[in-house]
């Protein structure tokens, strides 16, 4: 493996060693690795505690390792590829990168018009609506990604995740060193949701229908009689619904939009009933 990142690294500084057959083989056991779930573009640092005492950024960044060298594959992927057609009866696309494939043998639901790229894992019981998840992304097991959810490039879904109608999950390949989208495990994102720039959601935390988050956004606790601002990062269990604050311009006071975390998914060994009960008792909208 060592071996292999040096070859890509390499290949990253000078693009005419993409010509070699070694660098090429290093590159596409990459994209294969990924296919398969043996590599995966980041994964959770199984040294640093899951539950956060206090908020920080670079606590938060830790607790996740981003392997920047398999984005670098990924890229460098694209150029050793050529066009050519791709005919799923009636359909035909044009394209670089195959589409993936084996689902029964991978024990995936696909629901026509489903599609992943090859590059992408999506783990065993994963059910995929009408929907798109892009190369270097990694689905895991019991996951829901709903009618027109995207997955974007290199994102991280965890277990039991619901995606639902219309979420759209970001990607990323450059910069090599930004961090992906995380979505923790038993996660339930509302319909229309858009998650970008590295934001990363915590283990059971619920957002209602169309939440917005970026990098940057304002993420406001309100539960207490002082708000607690988050960036990028929604804490395990929140409830989250769009929300807005005012903020001063040049022409005047206006309502810029940001994410309230207006309650708790209560510590459930039954997640559908902690789930249902986060919906009703704080009225949101899925």
């Amino acid at each position: 493996m060592n071996e292999r990142i040096k070859l890509i690294e390499a290949a990253w500084e000078d693009r005419t060693l993409l010509q070699n057959s070694v660098v090429q083989e290093a590159v596409f056991q990459t994209i294969e690795d990924l296919d398969k779930g043996v590599l995966r573009v980041a994964e959770p640092n199984l040294e640093i505690k899951n539950e956060l005492t206090e908020f920080h950024d670079a606590q938060v960044a830790s607790e996740w390792i981003v392997h920047e060298w398999i984005k670098k594959a990924v890229i460098l992927y694209f150029p050793l590829r050529k066009m050519e057609t791709i005919e799923c009866a009636p359909f035909e696309f044009h394209d670089k990168i195959p589409l993936k494939k084996n689902y029964a043998e991978l024990g995936v639901r696909v629901v026509p018009h489903a599609i992943a790229r090859y590059g992408a894992f999506l783990n065993r019981d994963v059910v995929m609506m009408p929907s798109y998840v892009n190369i270097g992304a990694y689905v895991d097991s019991g996951t829901m990604v709903d009618t027109w959810a995207t997955v974007g490039s290199c994102a991280q879904i965890g277990k039991h995740v619901h995606l639902s109608g219309g979420v759209g999950i970001g990607g990323v390949l450059e910069p090599v060193q930004a961090a992906p989208v995380i979505i923790e495990d038993g996660a339930f994102i509302g319909s229309r949701c858009i998650l970008v720039e590295g934001v990363r959601v915590g283990k059971e935390a619920v957002l209602g229908a169309n939440v917005t988050i970026t990098g940057s956004s304002k993420i406001i606790d309100v539960t207490k009689q002082e708000p607690v601002i988050y960036r990028g990062y929604v804490p395990p269990r929140s409830v989250v619904i769009p929300g807005s604050y005012p903020k001063k311009f040049p022409a005047g006071k206006y309502n810029v939009p940001c994410a309230l975390i207006i309650g708790q998914r209560s510590e459930s060994t039954d997640l559908k009933t902690s789930l249902n009960e986060a919906l009703r008792q704080n009225d949101v909208a899925v």
